[in-house]
């Protein structure tokens, strides 16, 4: 080979390294602000649902840090038994636990594509005293072209919904994107979640719900995006049923005097 050839392939070679190194010692140097970035996200989105937080004002880290600790109360439970776990909530990694076969279990064929569900799951709790005014729960579930995943507030009665909000999706931009819409989520608020026997009734149709007050259990369909509309209506039926939240819920409302 040309000893012209080699220098080249020599030069090309010690780039690719020189570069290999650089990248791999940036991901690692910024591996903890990453997760300390992930964590801010989540919180701040559990801020909007718990309505400790206003739509489209974006908060400073520890403004965000603040209100959360201060207001919110972090528990991880049993799905199985609805007992509460005893297991650090500023630990336990909900994601993880999903897809390790040890910490969780295959899921019965269901409309969400919900595969696994894990043994233990975190929720949020605002309280007052002894009252609960907020309860949030993490949801997720198949829209079109991804999982979404996100959080929804029920209120102190355990039946009306406060809230929704999504921290990750990889659905269309102007379609099934609009679940992250301030204007779509704020027809959520005075829905109801359940209907007879506690079982989920809430759905998103396709065309116009009308107000909380008369039509309490539809809210307004994504226009153009009928397969992520009906993506959260399945995934809000898998976690506040019974291979979701359900026994958690119910051993809640028992706990509060709620039938």
């Amino acid at each position: 080979m040309p000893t012209d050839a080699l220098k080249t392939i020599g030069f090309a070679a010690a780039v690719c390294v020189v570069c290999s190194i650089f990248v791999a010692t940036s991901a690692v140097a910024l591996k903890d602000r990453q997760e300390e970035n992930r964590i801010l996200d989540l919180r701040s989105k559990v801020l909007l649902v718990a309505n400790l937080a206003e739509p489209g004002v974006k908060l400073e880290r520890e403004v965000v840090n603040q209100r959360f600790e201060e207001n919110l109360t972090a528990t991880v439970v049993t799905l199985g038994s609805g007992e509460r776990a005893d297991l650090d909530p500023l630990t336990f990694n909900q994601r993880a636990a999903t897809q390790d076969p040890d910490l969780s279990e295959a899921a019965p064929a269901n409309p969400a594509k919900v595969s696994r569900v894990p043994d233990n799951a975190l929720i949020y709790e605002l309280l007052d005293g002894t009252d609960v005014e907020r309860l949030i729960l993490p949801v997720q579930g198949y829209g079109l072209w991804s999982t979404l995943y996100g959080f929804v507030a029920l209120s102190g009665d355990l039946e009306t919904i406060e809230g929704i909000t999504f921290y990750e999706h990889g659905e269309t931009a102007g379609l099934g994107g609009e679940v992250d819409n301030p204007r779509w989520q704020a027809l959520w608020p005075g829905r109801k979640a359940f209907g007879d026997a506690w079982q989920p009734q809430i759905e998103v149709i396709k065309g116009n719900a009308g107000p909380a007050e008369t039509d309490p259990y539809r809210v307004d369909g994504l226009a153009g995006a009928t397969l992520t509309s009906r993506g959260v209506t399945n995934l809000l039926h898998f976690w506040l049923g019974e291979n979701g939240f359900g026994p958690f819920l119910d051993r809640y409302r028992a706990e509060r005097g709620i039938s």
